[in-house]
């Protein structure tokens, strides 16, 4: 019976998703070093819509 729908067993939640959590984890890892490879390419990297280009141009000028 369950009281103020509390169940007497509590339903797992971490335990069936763990595997979607770390697939979320890394995806989010890797397209964020896609793009930050992406923003730095020499395509890119002097591009005046790229908004990341003054920040380069500096990062290039001190090597």
């Amino acid at each position: 019976m369950a009281f103020l729908g509390m169940r007497k067993w509590p339903t797992p939640i971490l335990k069936p998703m763990w595997p979607f959590i770390a697939a979320s984890g890394v995806t989010f890892y890797l397209v964020s070093k896609m793009q930050a490879m992406g923003i730095r390419s020499p395509e890119y990297a002097n591009s005046p819509k790229n908004p990341y280009a003054n920040e380069i141009a500096r990062e290039n000028a001190h090597h």
